[in-house]
């Protein structure tokens, strides 16, 4: 798969697994990966540009005696998800078009 479009289309998917409660990174991969390949090395910086486009916010909790990361999903992450879906849903019409 062509780079840029699995890049969008991980952006895409980190926001949906935020959707319903805030979670970390290995939950998040575990959720994604029956679906799209993702690793940690992966999930990471495209977490941090979240953070620093403001679509998710960070809180440290304690678990089993050391700090674990969470992300949630903010108001304008989910404004973001709402385009992310938006769009896919051209993507899938021209997909639909392809196979005909």
């Amino acid at each position: 798969m062509d780079s840029q479009l699995k890049k969008g289309l991980l952006e895409g998917c980190v926001l949906a697994a935020l959707r319903e409660e805030a979670s970390y990174g290995y939950k998040i991969i575990g959720q994604l990966s029956p679906y799209i390949e993702i690793s940690e090395s992966t999930l990471y910086p495209i977490l941090k540009r979240l953070e620093s486009s403001k679509y998710v916010v960070t809180s440290n909790k304690l678990y089993n005696g050391r700090l674990r990361k969470y992300y949630k999903i903010t108001e304008k992450g989910k404004v973001k998800f709402r385009e992310f879906c938006r769009d896919m849903e051209q993507i899938m019409d021209i997909y639909r078009f392809l196979r005909k």
